[in-house]
């Protein structure tokens, strides 16, 4: 089994989570992973997590993508070593955990850097060739 990865460093202001949505979502179609509906799904976790860690976490935010059997983790790090937590929407957030929680199989915080990097695992994708019983990815 193949472990592919790919990470990468943000603009830390409002253009970071469009940057993160585009530029995961074509490493993920690269390794193979095309379906249409699971793609918007990680694209719309990613986004959470960046914009979360440009309002909430300062610093350098990085991006990380790995993919291991028909596992695929997406990742955010940034300078602030304060989890996020939960609250009730409001007009100024609320939700984002919450879409980071309907949409991934779990999302966990871990010490990184003298900050923090959120993980979170998404379902495996459908028509994933690994998940399928085909060939690795190999890109």
């Amino acid at each position: 089994m193949s472990t592919l990865t790919a990470h990468f460093d943000l603009p830390l202001d409002g253009s970071a989570p469009r940057w993160a949505r585009s530029a995961v979502t074509a490493v993920l179609g690269g390794w193979g992973l095309r379906d249409r509906a699971w793609l918007d799904d990680a694209a719309a976790v990613i986004s959470e997590l960046v914009t979360n860690a440009v309002k909430h976490g300062g610093g350098e935010v990085v991006v990380g993508v790995e993919a291991y059997g028909d596992q695929v983790v997406v990742s955010v790090a940034d300078g602030s070593s304060v989890v996020p937590r939960r609250r009730e929407p409001d007009g100024t957030g609320g939700l984002g955990l919450r879409i980071i929680e309907a949409l991934t199989v779990r999302w966990y915080v871990e010490p990184h850097e003298g900050g923090k990097r959120v993980r979170a695992e998404l379902p495996v994708c459908p028509g994933d060739p690994v998940a399928a019983g085909g060939t690795s990815r190999t890109s």
